[in-house]
Order: structure tokens, then C-alpha cells, then sequence
């Protein structure tokens, strides 16, 4: 390698430090939790924020009172540096040619007890297992039991703090689920998961609940492909 090309591979690593840098900050603090790059979580995308803020020469300090700030169901990061605040709104504005998450995604058919055939945009049991149950939807199950069958009743059947999740999913899109149990509903005496839950965790709780709503999951723990 000649000395032309070491250097540029040098400035090339010394200038992708700072982004590796943030995003390991931004995965430490409680961004995540509301926040994805591509895809609306409980706030939006971090590219629909960068598009928004485009063209905007003060856009940097903007988001970043913004961060400090709070309001509109955001948390306030008073505490937060402002050098950290800073290095973050430029991160976030730098995504701005990440994708909305509009790809087609595959789905997969499944049929009920009545003999009916429902379409589920994830696979709800292993391939050439069932009826054992993906590991998403084996950590959904135990991830509802820890924490959600308190209100919502064993086998999301419904208790006397919370309803029947089994129905109330029925009408409810992945993305309206995660939403719900992010933010919560304070009003009604439901907490807000983010911070604690990942989004992983909800959507596999999500899906262990679809799969209840549809009585493809019996009661009890169900059969796994880690079994």
C-alpha cells in the first residue's frame, strides 16, 4: 500500500470515528426506545427528522434544543451535555437518505381451526415444526408472562386492571401495537414500556398475542422450536 493510499484510508477511519462514536451514545441513552433510523417507533424516523430539518442552516441547534428541550410527548434531556446534544442532531441529520421502511415484506399463510387461511407478515411457527413456535414468538410469550400478564390476565385472556389482549390486537397493526405499549396510556393507568422493553421485545410480544387472538396458540407455555 503506497503512502497516498494509507492516508486516505487513515482520514477515511479518523472521519467514520465520530458517527461509531454517536451511535454507541445514542444506543447507551433512551433514543432507541421511541427512535429507529428507518421506521416510525413512538417518535419518528430518524431520516423522516433529518428530511424535515433539511435546508435549514440552523438545523443542528434546532434539534438539539429540541433534544434538550423535549415537549410533544418527547422526554427532555436537560441533563444531557451539550456537545452530546450537538454531536447527535448532526448524527440524526446525516441519515438523510435512509429509507422509510416501504419494501414489500413477505408474509405467510396459516390456517385456523375453522379451516379459514389468515395471511401474518411473520412466520408464526418453525419451518416444517409447527405447531412449535418461532423463538420470537417462544421470547414473546415468556416476556408476556414476566411482565404483562399482571394486567392483562394469563394468556392475554384479559384481568381486572387491563383487557383482553386477545382482542384487542385483532384490529391492531404491529406498528399501532409497538406505539401503544412505548408510549403507554397514562390516562387509562397503562405505563409506557420504552426505556425498559426494546422494540424487539414488544414485537415479539405482539406476536405471541397474535398468535392467542387467532387460537393458534394454545393455553400455557407453548411448544418451541427450542424444545
Amino acid at each position: 500500500m503506497n503512502l497516498k493510499t494509507r492516508l486516505v484510508c487513515l482520514l477515511a477511519a479518523a472521519a467514520a470515528a465520530p458517527a461509531q462514536d454517536v451511535e454507541k451514545l445514542i444506543k447507551a441513552s433512551d433514543c432507541s426506545s421511541c427512535h429507529a433510523v428507518d421506521h416510525q417507533v413512538v417518535g419518528p424516523a430518524y431520516g423522516d427528522m433529518a428530511r424535515r430539518y433539511a435546508g435549514q442552516a440552523d438545523a443542528a441547534a434546532k434539534l438539539s434544543a429540541k433534544i434538550r428541550d423535549g415537549g410533544g410527548g418527547m422526554t427532555p434531556h436537560a441533563d444531557m451535555p451539550e456537545a452530546q446534544r450537538t454531536d447527535i442532531a448532526k448524527w440524526i441529520l446525516s441519515q438523510t437518505q435512509s429509507p422509510t421502511g416501504q419494501t414489500q415484506s413477505k408474509t405467510y399463510t396459516v390456517t385456523l381451526k375453522d379451516g379459514t387461511s389468515v395471511q401474518l407478515d411473520f412466520p408464526m411457527f418453525a419451518e416444517g415444526k409447527a405447531p412449535k413456535v418461532t423463538k420470537d414468538v417462544f421470547h414473546g410469550y415468556q416476556l408476556y408472562n414476566s411482565y404483562c400478564y399482571r394486567c392483562h390476565g394469563t394468556d392475554a385472556t384479559g384481568g381486572q386492571l387491563g383487557p383482553d389482549l386477545r382482542r384487542s390486537v385483532a384490529g391492531m397493526k404491529q406498528q399501532q401495537f409497538l406505539s401503544v405499549a412505548m408510549e403507554g396510556r397514562k390516562e387509562q393507568g397503562m405505563p409506557g414500556w420504552a426505556g425498559f422493553l426494546s422494540e424487539d421485545d414488544v414485537i415479539h410480544v405482539y406476536k405471541y398475542v397474535k398468535g392467542r387472538s387467532l387460537d393458534l396458540i394454545p393455553s400455557g407455555r407453548p411448544p418451541s422450536e427450542q424444545d
